[in-house]
């Protein structure tokens, strides 16, 4: 018995080897941080299914008669009275416990089928037992599935008991009882604690790449973080050869290049690191490819210096990548990342770029809307700034920075709310009107984030019309009255209630938003729709400004009207004339 249990462990090796050098393999990394559709789980079932061969053939012939025989050649073929110490199952398990039930089991089919053909008076039950190991590994994903990858003491627990349960199904299944009975007395304990304890190694290696991944992930969200809050104080004035040098120190400081550089259509406005004796700050732009990416909006990865194509002969400089910078759909500028050696391009450095040149794509879009808004009144611009309150921002970021290294997904999907947040607010002074749609979207990107800060102490409720969805509105109208709503009438709560509704009534459009919060005193209501009044919190303006914004588009009768009662929530509510035309996304 030990003597085989020492070999089974001196084979599983040869599984956990290959397992290692797969992990290394970003296609296998892929498939393991999956989306749970159709294509990903049949290719986690043939892999899978493909190493529980391996186990079979690595495995051990067994002959159980007295004085049990082990035959420790290859296993190819073997005779009917013989059977097979395998490691079959360390495949089939990771199927289930990595995709679920119909991985497992399919992965659990493929190794069956396979043994079967084998022969052997075990057969049928290694068959059997190899497809309810898989299935068995799949419940047990089902029922861990808030984790993304299960402990190693749950795989091994898994492991003894898949295997537990297979050593039953042969003592069930295969005849005769006496030689299935020797079997089992000799290969049960060695395969359940050796197999047990490749499923828990497999698992330790996944787990160290997922992690590593997450790390990684959680770095370069950081230095995203970190490049937004200072490009946001350069380009405050615009991008120029000052704010362009400063961001390229930035951006040298954080990515992996050589060099870095922001030129508009006609010049390079800096330039930082290898190549400064002859990449200057005002000179014109020196490579085809600058220009070439300038013409055609598309990012360009330069791998040789033939590729980039530089005027000066003995450029240091021998592969870049080169990111067109927009404004709207005008291509304004490019963002360039050099290298001394093309061999120093990783995948995540594309992608940083592309980011890079989005996020300052998005800024100056954002500087821009600024100047526009100079051409709006006064009073138009303090009540729209007024609307993107500071605090919001430095929650809604500290939120992220918690989330990235314990929910990275969800601090992903709150970066992208934010920016969808803050770019409908840019828009709010370039256009005149949006559709109901869209303020509703600008307003779940605003909940979504609150939500996430507030946890379930938040609770949210649309009640929406489609038939009212193309509606117009003013822009920035509902999401100052939840926000309203969430600061003042759900302060301290801790089970808050806000409902959003627009509904058709006749030839106009009901819209109200509810909350289930203190309440506001009667003699304040008035006060709050007629004059801006003082604030503890934020800037005393938001119901003021969309109730004289409603008045001035459509009348008296559109202006926000507020029902109150103490400890008992607050509805406010408005109505507006059914008006519709083609709008800009």
């Amino acid at each position: 018995m030990f003597q085989l249990l020492f070999l089974m462990i001196e084979r599983i090796g040869i599984i956990v080897t290959i397992a290692f050098i797969l992990t290394r393999s970003a296609i296998f990394r892929n498939l393991i941080d999956h989306k749970p559709d159709y294509s990903t789980k049949m290719k986690l079932a043939i892999l899978f299914g493909f190493f529980g061969i391996i186990g079979t053939y690595t495995g051990i012939a067994v002959q159980p008669n007295e004085g049990t025989t082990l035959r420790v050649s290859n296993v190819f073929s073997i005779e009917f009275d013989e059977a097979i110490a395998n490691s079959r199952v360390i495949g089939v398990a990771i199927a289930g416990l990595l995709g679920g039930p119909i991985v497992g089991l399919s992965a659990g089919l493929i190794a069956a089928i396979h043994r079967m053909l084998l022969g052997g008076f075990t057969g049928l039950a290694c068959g059997i037992s190899t497809i309810t190991e898989g299935f068995l590994a799949g419940v047990v994903y089902k029922k861990i599935g808030h984790r993304r990858i299960v402990s190693l003491g749950t795989a091994f627990l898994t492991g003894v008991v898949a295997e537990s349960l297979q050593m039953l199904i042969i003592l069930l299944i295969a005849k005769p009882f006496e030689k299935a009975l020797a079997l089992v007395q000799v290969i049960g304990l060695p395969m359940i604690i050796a197999n047990s304890i490749g499923i828990a190694i497999f698992i330790a290696i996944i787990r160290s790449v997922v992690q590593e991944e997450d790390r990684i992930e959680a770095d370069q969200a950081q230095k995203v973080l970190h490049v937004v809050d200072r490009t946001l104080f350069y380009l405050r004035k615009g991008l120029d050869e000052g704010s362009a040098t400063e961001i390229s120190k930035l951006l040298l400081k954080t990515t992996n290049a050589s060099a870095v550089s922001i030129t508009n259509q006609e010049k390079i406005l800096s330039h930082v690191g290898l190549g400064d004796d002859h990449h200057t700050p005002g000179h014109s732009l020196l490579t085809k490819a600058t220009r070439q990416v300038l013409k055609s909006g598309k990012s360009y990865v330069a791998k040789s210096n033939e590729d980039i194509r530089c005027e000066q002969p003995k450029c240091p400089l021998q592969a870049a990548i080169i990111v067109p910078i927009k404004k709207g759909d005008e291509v304004i500028g490019v963002l360039k990342f050099y290298f001394a050696n093309p061999k120093q391009i990783r995948p995540v450095d594309r992608e940083l770029a592309l980011g890079l040149a989005g996020l300052l794509s998005h800024q100056i879009e954002a500087v821009e809307a600024e100047k526009q808004a100079k051409l709006v009144s006064e009073a138009e611009i303090k009540a729209l700034q007024a609307q993107v309150n500071p605090h919001f921002l430095f929650n809604s970021l500290n939120t992220i920075v918690a989330l990235i290294r314990t929910k990275p997904d969800m601090a992903r999907k709150l970066l992208i709310q934010l920016g969808h947040f803050f770019r409908q607010n840019l828009n709010a002074s370039l256009h005149e009107l949006v559709s109901i749609k869209q303020e509703i979207n600008h307003t779940k990107s605003y909940l979504d984030i609150e939500q996430a800060r507030f946890s379930d102490r938040l609770q949210v409720e649309f009640q929406i019309d489609q038939e009212v969805e193309d509606v117009l509105l003013p822009p920035l109208t509902l999401q100052p009255l939840v926000e309203n709503g969430i600061k003042h009438g759900l302060k301290g709560m801790k089970n808050g209630q806000i409902r959003i509704i627009a509904k058709k009534q006749e030839k106009r459009v009901y819209l109200a938003v509810i909350d289930n919060g203190v309440g506001i005193d009667a003699k304040r209501i008035e006060r709050l729709l007629n004059q801006r009044v003082k604030s503890e919190k934020g800037t005393g303006f938001g119901l003021y400004n969309v109730h004289q914004r409603l008045i001035g588009r459509y009348g008296e009768e559109s202006g926000l009207h507020i029902e109150s009662e103490s400890g008992k929530g607050t509805k406010v509510w408005f109505t507006i004339p059914i008006e519709q035309q083609e709008v800009i996304k």
